[in-house]
């Protein structure tokens, strides 16, 4: 009785140093009182793992704001503590919508507020044959404040490379000097960077661990137009997993996911730059997952084009441009566009166990 008394006083404590802190503690009491009371996770229960979406969109002035920069599907076994990371590379033709896969985001959205999420969680889940429980979807901005409030990353750095393509934000329509008229030219040109090179700025990393703040990791993980081998999306794809992994680290480095009141403040920074269909009554069981796979290891499926230096086979190929494509630079699955039995069959072997066969050339 007496420990009971003591624990109460400590909480009255407690919320009156969060009003004093500033906190909107009438919002998140429930989701604190969970927390310190309730050890189950009640995550959405079923017979598979817990699987989230994540979406990283401009947003804000960025050119195409409500387009997915980055589309990570994360498949989360609490039991064996394993997750496992598919980046679905954002020119990958889907034919349910006419375009590229990032543009699905953005399409649900201009038919309705929150269609974005609910046509690129239906679409991935479709690539994937694998449900979605969770989504969500951040914008740089976001991004950004959640790096710097946890203090930076530390980030393995694989390749020395340089962009000088790198867009500069609110310079995207720039004419750079150039008259109404000569902008409208330019504006089909293939050396972007040479007609408006006031658009770009030149970004550089140095191979080895670095500590990056928020605005260096945003570089990082949207570079484009590398010289050499991080010049491809799959590359870029790679970096984000890096980036996902270090921001893990970080979280429990500082021991922020561990702490409740860290985690409101956390959430509260970035609130308005995020969307998901995460309940708030669930908040609280996000957080004891994430301290019951604090030490999982993250295990990363690749979906490309394959490497013929080291002979490994792929899952995607670069069709011909044609009007079939909107005459785009696309992606498509091997076995034909539309089929993504290969892809499937191989995330589907990858997350029940370790050491699958690379089956993307066969149909079964």
């Amino acid at each position: 009785m007496r420990k009971k008394k003591i624990l109460i006083v400590v909480l009255i404590i407690g919320a009156f140093l969060l009003i004093k802190a500033g906190l909107t503690l009438s919002k998140y009491t429930p989701v604190l009182l969970q927390l310190i009371f309730n050890r189950d996770i009640a995550l959405k229960k079923s017979d598979h793992n817990i699987n989230l979406l994540f979406l990283g969109i401009g947003g804000g002035e960025h050119e195409g704001p409500n387009l997915t920069d980055t589309i990570i599907f994360a498949s989360i076994d609490p039991e064996k503590k394993g997750v496992y990371l598919v980046s679905i590379p954002r020119d990958l033709w889907v034919s349910d919508i006419d375009g590229k896969i990032n543009t699905a985001y953005s399409i649900g959205e201009s038919k309705k507020t929150g269609g974005g999420i609910l046509l690129t969680r239906a679409l991935v889940s479709k690539i994937l044959n694998q449900p979605i429980d969770y989504t969500i979807r951040v914008d740089f901005d976001g991004f950004v404040k959640a790096v710097d409030l946890i203090g930076g990353l530390d980030v393995d750095v694989e390749n020395t490379f340089d962009d000088y393509e790198y867009p500069i934000q609110g310079k995207e329509g720039d004419a750079c000097g150039h008259t109404e008229e000569e902008v409208q030219k330019l504006a089909t040109s293939s050396a972007m960077i040479e007609a408006f090179p006031c658009r770009f700025v030149h970004i550089h990393f140095d191979k080895g661990l670095q500590h990056m703040d928020g605005q260096t990791v945003l570089k990082f993980v949207r570079s484009r137009h590398a010289k050499g081998k991080e010049g491809t999306d799959f590359a870029r794809n790679k970096r984000q997993e890096k980036v996902i992994a270090a921001f893990k680290n970080k979280l429990f480095s500082t021991d922020v996911i561990l702490n409740p009141v860290k985690v409101v403040s956390l959430y509260s920074a970035i609130s308005d730059n995020i969307d998901t269909d995460i309940k708030q009554e669930e908040f609280d069981d996000f957080v004891r997952l994430a301290q019951k796979i604090k030490d999982a290891k993250i295990r990363s499926i690749v979906l490309d084009i394959g490497d013929e230096n080291t002979q490994r086979d792929g899952f995607l190929i670069n069709p011909a441009t044609s009007e079939d494509y909107n005459n785009q630079w696309v992606l498509i699955p091997k076995l034909g566009n539309n089929d993504f039995s290969g892809i499937q069959n191989y995330v589907s072997c990858e997350i029940k166990a370790d050491n699958c066969p690379n089956i993307s050339s066969k149909k079964n």
